[in-house]
């Protein structure tokens, strides 16, 4: 396996990995009558410290993959659009996903079960919308479409 092919995959790990909680916990979380399993208990951790960690790593193999493929890829229109949907979709994780999946996880789903689906269908809606751009963000990657 070469250098490129490492870093590649590593990348594309650790961009996903940065977003796994916000796109998985809406659907693992089944509220304080049942404890959050192992891969909840894991994505909660990841959430909670791993993050900055990840995003240095995502930072500097993207810098690898820029240094070896050329400056002259950040000019590709659809590298741009992917880079941006990331970026949002990064913003929507840590401004809402996040914050709202701590208070879903502090809930108690026995005492007010209403406020609580409420709750967990709103999450889950934005979980799929994330899911849609990071499968937008794929489909620029893989295809690579001229779009101007």
């Amino acid at each position: 396996m070469s250098w490129f092919t490492l870093l590649l995959v590593t990348h594309v790990l650790l961009a996903v990995t940065l977003l796994a909680p916000s796109l998985f916990l809406p659907f693992l979380l089944r509220g304080s009558d049942a404890p959050p399993g192992r891969i909840a208990r894991a994505l909660m951790r990841l959430q909670g410290g791993g993050s900055v960690v990840i995003g240095l790593g995502l930072l500097a193999t993207g810098a690898g993959l820029v240094a070896h493929l050329g400056t002259e890829l950040l000019a590709k229109p659809w590298l741009l659009v992917a880079l941006s949907v990331y970026a949002i979709n990064l913003g929507i994780a840590a401004v809402l996903a996040r914050p709202n999946l701590r208070r879903l996880a502090g809930l108690d789903s026995a005492a007010d079960h209403l406020r609580w689906q409420r709750t967990v269908r709103r999450q889950r809606y934005l979980a799929y919308g994330m899911g849609a751009a990071v499968g937008l963000i794929g489909f620029l990657m893989s295809a690579k479409p001229e779009l101007w």
